[in-house]
């Protein structure tokens, strides 16, 4: 990538959900892919269901696709620095062999993003010790990350011990900034905080993935007030794509560029492909990029 280039992406959560493998189990790797193409991304992140690199680095050649990470959950603090470290370095061999850029991180250890439990209120905290694992955990893996020629990105997420701006602030201020970079998702920061920009203007140094994910205000409510798990909430559509939401990704974007940012920018919507088609959502976020973003930005 040049120094400022922004590549496009659009996440197959849309297509597939990793955490409920039912809902659009019909949506093939080669259906996603082609929807992708169509909708005029340069490229994804990798799913859960996805082949070994050999069969995906075939698919993406064929429609000129790239990779641009894949999810891996720590667990830092419940299993050790050992056993994670052992773990992530085979994600990141993986990884490598499809020429990705980054590897995205989220510790799990507590997490409710999966279970029956109001992720409003029950997120997990962390204590003090538990903190310093962490941090020293993660300062280890981005070292492996990098040797793999990938940044370790972290993912602050709903239903996490590293979930709010506080817990951001946080992690930012006891690791390493050269081996442990910020993945800056708008729909989570929202949800989370009420403020999606606070974190991008703190933390705009360490950011090295962006994920676009816009918020249902309305659905977010009533989640909230009736109490709603993780998964509950995004099945009722809690999350949608940019265009589709509250979110002024306009003030996000002009951030990004100010800064001269370069790297990815992933469209990402936790929903039901059943109730939300995949390729119609990746059109509208399309269009909304495209009338926005990226024309607004050519005529300033």
């Amino acid at each position: 990538m040049g120094k400022t280039e922004i590549l496009w992406g659009i996440a197959p959560i849309g297509w597939r959900n990793d955490d409920i493998p039912e809902i659009g189990a019909g949506n093939t790797l080669q259906h996603l892919l082609s929807d992708i193409v169509v909708a005029g991304f340069q490229g994804t992140e990798v799913g859960g269901f996805f082949p070994e690199p050999a069969i995906l680095n075939k698919e993406l050649e064929l429609r000129n696709l790239k990779i641009a990470g894949k999810w891996f959950s720590s667990y830092i603090i419940r299993d050790g620095i050992e056993e994670a470290a052992k773990e992530f370095t085979a994600h990141c061999e993986c990884l490598k062999e499809l020429h990705a850029d980054v590897a995205v991180v989220s510790e799990q250890t507590y997490s409710v993003q999966s279970l029956d439990k109001n992720v409003f209120k029950e997120k997990p905290y962390f204590t003090d010790q538990e903190w310093q694992m962490l941090c020293d955990g993660l300062n280890h893996l981005g070292k492996i990350a990098g040797e793999h020629e990938l940044k370790l990105v972290y993912h602050h997420h709903l239903g996490t011990g590293v979930q709010t701006e506080e817990e951001v602030d946080r992690l930012m201020a006891g690791t390493d900034p050269a081996l442990v970079h910020l993945l800056y998702d708008t729909g989570h920061a929202y949800i989370s905080d009420g403020n999606y920009m606070n974190i991008l203007e703190k933390h705009i140094d360490r950011i090295q993935h962006v994920h676009f994910k816009d918020a249902r205000l309305n659905i977010m409510k009533k989640c909230k007030q009736e109490g709603k798990s993780f998964q509950q909430a995004f099945l009722q559509g809690m999350f949608t794509v940019p265009g589709d939401g509250c979110i002024d990704f306009r003030k996000v974007y002009q951030k990004l560029l100010k800064h001269g940012y370069s790297g990815w920018i992933v469209v990402e919507a936790e929903q039901d492909p059943d109730v939300a088609n995949p390729l119609e959502y990746a059109l509208i976020a399309r269009k909304y990029i495209d009338r926005h973003l990226l024309n607004a930005a050519a005529t300033n």
